[in-house]
């Protein structure tokens, strides 16, 4: 079971989408595939700043989110973020509070994290991290 990072729901909607990414992702069943409402934010953020920012993030609520099943940032993920925060601070690491926050729903339901940005999530224990959109 996957959950999918921002950047790969991006590239699904690109006029060009990573082969070995599109490919990956036929074989794996739709009830496998997972987000988060923290990526969805980013997506519509990014999105609100361009000019045809509603057409754009049409796209992505009908190729994309119908597609995958949202997770929320719930009071267990909130519980798995503490202690993975206090963790890492410990160890005199850092990471973004949005990628942190991920982290933590994939890691509370046990999802292997999907990510072109693999630096982004290193060191976070337990974690499991694919980059499917290298070619």
């Amino acid at each position: 079971m996957y959950l999918f990072d921002t950047d790969i729901m991006s590239n699904i909607v690109k006029k060009r989408p990573s082969p070995s990414l599109m490919a990956k992702l036929e074989k794996v069943p739709g009830e496998f595939q997972f987000s988060t409402a923290i990526n969805l934010g980013e997506i519509y953020f990014g999105a609100s700043r361009l000019p045809n920012g509603a057409k754009v993030i049409r796209v992505f609520e009908e190729k994309v989110f119908s597609n995958i099943t949202i997770l929320a940032f719930d009071e267990e993920s909130a519980r798995t973020y503490g202690r993975l925060k206090a963790r890492l601070e410990k160890r005199g690491l850092t990471k973004s509070e949005l990628d942190l926050r991920i982290a933590s729903i994939a890691l509370q339901h046990r999802l292997t994290l999907v990510t072109g940005n693999v630096r982004h999530f290193k060191d976070i224990p337990g974690l499991k991290v694919e980059n499917w959109i290298m070619d």
